[in-house]
């Protein structure tokens, strides 16, 4: 069979769709940061509490919609491969639509959420008020933001992730902007900064569905194939499967973080520090899984067979090149990073003494990210969320023998899970890429 739309797969390919996501990535943290600073220049802590007790919140609610992105990255990605534009617009119509109904349906059951939520949280009264005050005017974004991830999903699965990257920048600065301008210009407090938020999500959303309508045309709505079963049954097949695997990955790190509360607020805090580190190499790599998932997905929807093996080749070789860059780094700086994050003298110690755990999460994660991104562009996504159990079960395993090392076997367990991840796919990846390219294997 002649590839349909053959994918241009080279290392320019690779940084071009890679560089665009990583900047997008880490313009996030900056609204984080600019919400914290003028929130916190109102002198009072119950406020900049409010701010990270919300935060948690829809952190909360919308980590599980994280399969919007995903699932259209792939199927999108396929159905350009293909040269199958119906397929294409069908798979965007359905995102748009399912990222909407759940939205409402957040809004809907937003009493019983918020209620959970923050009994959950257990904060002071002062501050679950002022969260609540947050919460109230914010939840309404959720149609927005589900949207929104719905549209960077087609976005990358057509290769332009600098569109991606513009839209991110453009919902991330417009929030900073209506965030100051509301709570430090008209004196808002929260309420302000939350309105800022919902209106920010609502102008990305309106330019992203038109940036979108520009790049596919005027849209040709065929209802019938919106509505085909076995489209329609792919599709909650590779988001249920998504939703899983997230819900898994959500649970290991969560279960770091509480396995390091129990040995006491210094080894907490140091664990804190230490994994910023694997969370800032998670940036670069997850924008080298973007490509993967790009460039594989259209390989796999155009039956190319090589170019699908050379995307894998190429992205893995910048995934384990750059870990192995940031590991180095971290060994070598890693002692002043932890004294510029933390000024006390007990977690300085404390970090350093598991600084060399911290430092190998990059290289030992690599894989993981990297085989992420090529099961979701070829929607493997029944192996990935069961492989992701698996490794779940290996690092509770290793939990459980290396309990006695205590915060040293915690994070030999964390870097055992990183590996499992990546090897188990790994291992996997060849009777996959054997049933999804049969000819193409057979041939040699």
């Amino acid at each position: 069979m002649t590839p349909a739309n053959r994918v241009a797969v080279t290392h320019a390919t690779v940084i071009r769709l890679a560089l665009p996501m990583t900047l997008a990535n880490m313009s996030t943290p900056l609204l984080g940061f600019t919400d914290a600073a003028v929130i916190g220049r109102l002198g009072d802590p119950a406020l900049l509490g409010a701010i990270a007790a919300a935060a948690v919140v829809f952190d909360f609610i919308f980590w599980g919609f994280g399969f919007l992105r995903l699932g259209t990255a792939g199927l999108t990605a396929q159905a350009v491969g293909a040269g199958d534009v119906g397929a294409e617009r069908a798979t965007l119509l359905r995102a748009l639509l399912l990222a909407a109904g759940l939205g409402l349906l957040v809004i809907l059951l937003q009493a019983p959420i918020a209620a959970v939520a923050f009994a959950a949280l257990d904060a002071t009264p002062a501050v679950t008020a002022a969260a609540r005050s947050y919460y109230d005017i914010r939840v309404w974004a959720a149609p927005f933001t589900l949207v929104n991830y719905a549209v960077l999903g087609a976005v990358i699965g057509r290769g332009r992730t600098d569109v991606g990257l513009v839209l991110q920048v453009l919902i991330n600065l417009s929030n900073i902007a209506l965030n100051v301008s509301l709570v430090a210009g008209f004196g808002l407090g929260v309420r302000g900064s939350a309105i800022g938020t919902l209106v920010a999500e609502g102008v990305g959303a309106a330019v992203g569905v038109a940036v979108l309508a520009r790049l596919h045309g005027r849209f040709r709505v065929d209802w019938a194939g919106l509505r085909d079963r076995a489209a329609l049954g792919r599709m909650l097949g590779v988001n249920r499967d998504i939703m899983i695997r997230s819900a898994s990955l959500v649970f290991a790190f969560a279960f770091f973080t509480a396995q390091g509360a129990r040995g006491g607020d210094v080894v907490l805090a140091a664990n804190a520090v230490l994994m910023n580190l694997f969370l800032i190499s998670a940036y670069f790599l997850d924008g080298f899984a973007t490509a993967a998932e790009q460039m594989c997905g259209q390989s796999v929807g155009a039956r190319d067979g090589a170019g699908f093996r050379r995307a894998v080749a190429i992205t893995s070789l910048w995934c384990v090149l750059f870990s192995a860059g940031v590991t180095l780094l971290a060994f070598a700086g890693g002692g002043a990073f932890i004294d510029v994050v933390s000024t006390s003298p007990a977690v300085r110690a404390a970090a350093r003494a598991f600084l060399p755990f911290a430092a190998l999460t990059p290289l030992c994660g690599a894989m993981a990210f990297e085989f992420d991104g090529v099961f979701v562009g070829a929607t493997w996504t029944r192996d990935m969320r069961n492989l992701m159990l698996a490794a779940l079960a290996v690092y509770l395993a290793l939990f459980v023998a290396l309990r006695p090392f205590g915060n040293a076997g915690l994070w030999v367990a964390l870097l055992g899970f990183l590996l499992a991840r990546g090897a188990l796919q790994a291992w996997r990846f060849r009777a996959l890429e054997r049933a999804t390219f049969p000819r193409a294997t057979a041939a040699g």
